[in-house]
């Protein structure tokens, strides 16, 4: 009886196991794919950074904040 009980206590942590493992490899693929193609769709040279009134709103930004 107490075998058998551990038993489907083991199959049951096996299968809840597999369960998640499957899930997190479909999330990696999913999130691998997913970035690929943004990659692929994302124009060519729209790698430059913030403008130079972009940083500037951000610092006063900052300066304001930290006054407070």
């Amino acid at each position: 009886m107490e075998s058998e009980l551990l038993l489907q206590g083991l199959e049951l942590m096996l299968a809840g196991m597999g369960v998640v493992f499957v899930f997190l490899t479909a999330l990696v693929a999913a999130t691998s794919l997913m970035s690929r193609l943004v990659l692929r769709l994302q124009p060519p040279g729209d790698e430059s950074g913030p403008s130079e009134e972009e940083i500037a709103a951000i610092s006063a930004a900052i300066a304001r904040h930290r006054r407070n």
